[in-house]
């Protein structure tokens, strides 16, 4: 893959603690280019969100944006690739 071939992925992401929500709102801002889409499911009932993002970008960033977002206190991701790179 050259460093100009882009890759399909979803991230995943749980917010147990909206204490880094204004960081993690950031970081996405700062991807937003390769952001096609995302949805957000607050779920009251169990005291969390679930965020997808699904992203067309370059490898390097797709795993720059899912490292960064895991590290936040409260933030859990898990990414998942196209198989193809459609």
């Amino acid at each position: 893959m050259s460093a100009t071939e882009t890759r399909i992925a979803l991230i995943g992401i749980v917010v147990n603690s909206n204490t880094h929500i204004d960081e993690l709102n950031h970081l996405l801002s700062q991807y937003a280019a390769y952001i096609i889409g995302r949805m957000g499911i607050p779920y009251r009932e169990k005291g969390i969100s679930i965020i997808s993002v699904a992203i067309d970008a370059p490898n390097d960033v797709i795993s720059a944006l899912s490292g960064k977002l895991g590290m936040l206190p409260g933030i859990s991701t898990k990414t998942i690739y196209a198989k193809t790179n459609a």
